[in-house]
This record gives C-alpha cells, sequence and structure tokens, in this order.
C-alpha cells in the first residue's frame, strides 16, 4: 500500500500522525533515560530491608499512569492492575473465567434467581492501619460489603461503576444476616450477575478507612488482598509489600511468593521497553506498532535474538475488534444513507481479508473474526459462520451488485482514529478490489465517540473489551432499549426477534441453553450484518526469564499471587 487515497485527519488537541523508532535513539532521550534510572535507583523498596537482595521484587510499569487506588475508581487497566493487589472480593475468575470463591467461601443462589447468599470465610483480614487503632487490623465481616457495594451506588460517591447495581437490585438490596453471611437481592434474575461480582468495583472496603481519608482514601487504600500499601510518589512509583496474613494458600505455603511490587511511572512505552530489555522492568505489556516488528515475526514467534533474554505469554483477550454501520433508516437524516442497504454491508464484510490484517499488520497476534462479536475465549463464541461470511471477493461482487450502490453516486467514509489507521487503510484497498470506493476520515477517539454516540457517523470501526466474562455483554450492544447515547447500541440496531431472544436470556439459569441462545442471536446480527467483527485480540506480554509462574486470562488480569522471581 504504497499510496493513500481518499484520506482525510481531522487534528483536534494536537492529534497527528508520527511514528517514531525506538532503535534510534537521540543522545536527550539516553540522558534522560539515565536521570530517570538515577531517580528510580534512590528510591528504596523497604526502608527497613538492608540488604534488598535477599528480597523478591517484582518490577512492572504503568505507561498511562494510575489516578487512584480506591476500587471504586478502578476503571482504567493501570488502576485496575495495582487495585487487584490490595483488594479481594466475593468471588474471583480463574485463568479460565470460572467463577471462584475469594473472600466467600461458598454461595447459593434461590430457585427464582433473585437472592445470593454469600457464606464468609473467617479468616479474612484488611491489612494493619491506623484507621483500626494504633496500626492494628480486623476481619472481613458481612457489613463491609454492605457498606462497600451501597457506597458503590451513592450518587455522592460518583463511581463509575455505579452501573452494576443500578436497575439490577431490589429496593434493600444489601443484608448482612449474620457476620459471614452476606446477601444480595436484584429486582429481576440476571444470570452473569457472579460474573459482574468479580469486577474491581465490588472489592471490599472498610468503612473506618474511608472515614478516616475521607476523599483521600486512594491514596491510603486499606484492602485484604497479597500485598499492602507502602509508598506512592507520584509519577516515579508506587511500592506495594507482601501481606503477611494473607488469607489464601498455594497448597501449605501461605501466598504471595514475592516481598514487593514496584510500580514506574515512563509515559513513554518505548523508554519502559528499554528499560525491560535492560532488565529493569519483569515484564512488558503490549507491543507498539512501531517496534513490534523488532520483536515477533509475521508468523508471531520471537524473534530468535530475544529467545535468551525473555518469552512471550500470548492469551485470548476479550475484546472484538469491528467495523459498524448506523443501519436505523428511521432518523431524520436528508438523504439515505448507502449502507442502509444491508447487501451492501453483507459486500463489505465479504470483501475483507481478515487473516491478512492479522498476519501482515499485527504479526499475527490475534484471531480472525471466524464467528460473530462474541470473541474467543469466552462461553457462547461460535465459529460455525466461517463458511458462510468468510473472506469471498466473488460473492462480495454479487452483493454489491444486488444492493444498486452504483446508482446511488453516494460517498461513503469510513471514521477511525490514528491507532488504527493501518488496518482501515487495509480495508480501503480490499474494498476497492470489488469496485467499492471508500474514503478514510481520522478523528481524536474521544469526538469519534461522541459523534457516533449521537448518530452522526454510518461508518465507524470500533472495539468492545468486556466488562465482566459473560456473553450477554457483548449481545447487549444490539438490544433496541440500548440506543446510544444512552447505551451501547451505537448502531441503532432493531430486531424484534433478536430482543425477545435477549430477554429471554435472564430467564434461562441452564449454561447450555443460554449457550444455545447466544447463537441464535449471533445469526441474526451476522444475516442483517449491522457489524463486521474483523478480529478477536489477544494480549501479548514479553516476561523475563527470571520470573516463573506468570500467568494470565482473556480478562488480561495481573495476579501476581503466585508468581516467584528467581535471583541471580
Amino acid at each position: 500500500m504504497s499510496e493513500i487515497s481518499n484520506l482525510r485527519i481531522v487534528q483536534n488537541g494536537g492529534v497527528g500522525l508520527k511514528f517514531k523508532s525506538i532503535f534510534n535513539p537521540s543522545i536527550d532521550f539516553n540522558s534522560l533515560l539515565l536521570f530517570i534510572n538515577i531517580i528510580l535507583g534512590l528510591i528504596s523498596c523497604n526502608g527497613n530491608h538492608s540488604d534488598p537482595k535477599n528480597k523478591t521484587i517484582f518490577h512492572y510499569n504503568s505507561d498511562n499512569g494510575i489516578t487512584s487506588l480506591d476500587p471504586a475508581f478502578a476503571r482504567t487497566q493501570d488502576n485496575i492492575w495495582a487495585v487487584s493487589q490490595l483488594f479481594n472480593g466475593l468471588v474471583q475468575c480463574d485463568s479460565q473465567l470460572k467463577i471462584k470463591p475469594a473472600i466467600a467461601h461458598k454461595w447459593s443462589v434461590s430457585e427464582d434467581g433473585l437472592i445470593y447468599r454469600f457464606y464468609l470465610r473467617n479468616n479474612v483480614r484488611f491489612h494493619p492501619s491506623l484507621a483500626f487503632g494504633a496500626n492494628q487490623s480486623r476481619q472481613v465481616v458481612a457489613s463491609d460489603f454492605v457498606y462497600s457495594f451501597e457506597r458503590l451506588m451513592n450518587e455522592s460517591t460518583a463511581s463509575p461503576g455505579a452501573w452494576i447495581f443500578n436497575d439490577k437490585v431490589a429496593t434493600k438490596p444489601f443484608i448482612a444476616i449474620a457476620d459471614s453471611i452476606f446477601e444480595v437481592h436484584l429486582k429481576k434474575p440476571f444470570p452473569p450477575f457472579l460474573g459482574l461480582l468479580t469486577m474491581p468495583y465490588c472489592f471490599v472496603i472498610p468503612k473506618e478507612a474511608v472515614t478516616k481519608y475521607g476523599k483521600d482514601f486512594g491514596r491510603h487504600p486499606i484492602g485484604t488482598g497479597p500485598f499492602k500499601f507502602s509508598k506512592w510518589n507520584e509519577e516515579v512509583k508506587l511500592i506495594l509489600l507482601k501481606n503477611t496474613q494473607y488469607f489464601e494458600t498455594d497448597g501449605q505455603q501461605r501466598l504471595p511468593y514475592l516481598d514487593a511490587v514496584s510500580i514506574s511511572f515512563l509515559d513513554d512505552k518505548q523508554a519502559a521497553f528499554l528499560e525491560f530489555l535492560q532488565g529493569n522492568l519483569d515484564f512488558f505489556n503490549g507491543l507498539e506498532s512501531s517496534f513490534k516488528d523488532e520483536i515477533i515475526t509475521k508468523e508471531g514467534k520471537l524473534k530468535e535474538k530475544y529467545t535468551t533474554k525473555f518469552t512471550t505469554l500470548v492469551t485470548p483477550f476479550l475484546n472484538t475488534e469491528y467495523l459498524a454501520f448506523l443501519v436505523d433508516d428511521s432518523l431524520n437524516h436528508s438523504v439515505k444513507h448507502p449502507v442502509y442497504n444491508k447487501n451492501l454491508r453483507r459486500a463489505i464484510h465479504l470483501a475483507i481479508d481478515k487473516k491478512s490484517i492479522i498476519k501482515h499488520l499485527r504479526n499475527t497476534i490475534g484471531h480472525p473474526a471466524d464467528g460473530g462479536f462474541i470473541p474467543k475465549g469466552l462461553p457462547g463464541y461460535s465459529p460455525q459462520n466461517i463458511e458462510k461470511f468468510g473472506y469471498n471477493p466473488l460473492q462480495a461482487k454479487a452483493y454489491l451488485a444486488k444492493s444498486n450502490y452504483a446508482k446511488t453516486k453516494q460517498k461513503i467514509t469510513l471514521y477511525t482514529t490514528k491507532d488504527y489507521l493501518d488496518i482501515c487503510l487495509f480495508v480501503q484497498k480490499d474494498l476497492k478490489n470489488i469496485g467499492l470506493d471508500v474514503s478514510i476520515e481520522v478523528q481524536p477517539a474521544s469526538f469519534l465517540k461522541e459523534e457516533k454516540s449521537n448518530t452522526r457517523l454510518n461508518f465507524f470501526r470500533g472495539s468492545w473489551i468486556a466488562d465482566y466474562p459473560d456473553a450477554e455483554n457483548y449481545l447487549a450492544c444490539f438490544y433496541s432499549q440500548n440506543f446510544s447515547p444512552n447505551g451501547p447500541n451505537y448502531s441503532h440496531f432493531k430486531n424484534a426477534e433478536f430482543d425477545l431472544l435477549y430477554e429471554s436470556i435472564f430467564l434461562q439459569s441452564n449454561d447450555s441453553m443460554r449457550m444455545n441462545i447466544y447463537r441464535q442471536m449471533e445469526d441474526i446480527l451476522l444475516n442483517e450484518s449491522p457489524v463486521i467483527p474483523l478480529f478477536y485480540d489477544q494480549s501479548i506480554r514479553l516476561v523475563s526469564h527470571k520470573v516463573k509462574n506468570m500467568k494470565n486470562n482473556a480478562s488480561n488480569s495481573l495476579d501476581l499471587r503466585r508468581v516467584r522471581i528467581l535471583n541471580n
């Protein structure tokens, strides 16, 4: 693709297209890196440790920074990763996204699906804190969950996670039956509810600490997790220390194995990658387009020159990358847009070579979308539609002819952000091969989100990352009651059969029956084509050889409880 045709870049707030090579650093950059290394070296992991060489410390970088260590504000990945080391919830997901006990050692659900009863462990304690008097700790009890969940819902908290309980719970939803028994009452059945409770928003916190620190609780977190808060020098480093009273064990061994976690805040991923290569970080998350070809082959393999330095950990990631259409032809637009025609949408779908996108633009990190909107790695994913909706230029041309697009002579523009321009240029080339000319307009992410939310874009690139591990979270994007801007249905797709199937999910507690409903809904989406899934994402981590037992799941969580560091 030597030529870029029909491309318009909208700049706003400094948005531009710049690509840098990390393998040609300037003298100024090296001086800056040396300065950063000196500063980081001056910050002790724990002032009481006279011999840090005997301690196992896990180092990683948070390139976007951490804004709060309060679970109520655990919205970004950087916040979530840090908060997950400090706190626990009632339940948790394992590496296969199965719901497992956490602070609750067991639970039950009433036959009508409205009452969830949790039985709490008696050996879970909050980290020692002055909030409990003289640096004491105390046991977690059911009333702590009542407080934590009510605080999450309270408008004065202004938590972005309030939606978890809004419109789902009864008038008096949270009840402490006894210190060890906690109940949640729903106003209507919601089978994915346990999955919601695995989210960091639902971690338990002590009222005493919030009372003591007020709005600064996010700077003085007190939780139950495997690590406890130690020091936070903003924009430089955050230190977490081993919680010696942590309740979980690995056989007879109390977790965690690590003595400390050190989180740095280099906002330049290239600089952070250099730190990783120099052995100052223990793992590196993700690959930038500017240096992925230096590390990974087109087949997704680690290049030989790096195999002695680190390994890769590639895992399905609950993120579907897609192209979407605004399909609501009832909107008061002066001219009916060509994408209202289902045959045109099908033509575009069949014209895109998804396998080539993954190989040439993603270095085989990701999986071509061979099914519907539900991604690989999540129960409900079904690749059964590959023959019907796989790459087929000849059939795409036939659908294009059926659409009568040639008679409309209307312009079609694909809207995207700069980070996905390469993918959209690839799509543009494939569509040109079937006789469909599409322009590309690059917009800032915030502006594009506002435009698509307010139905001002007819054709746009998007992605959907699961809020919780259930396929319902993906299919909700096409339920007619969820029209944007108040919901995630940016296509304004409306189909009576789809809506009935979606509503039936909440009346079905049998998992296999729910999977069957999901497949029926996916078939409707594929036939109507309000969305074109491009690929199902994968997370990639570069992990130092001295790190052992690091695992990941499709939520791209960071679980350091069983991680070990082999000291030289």
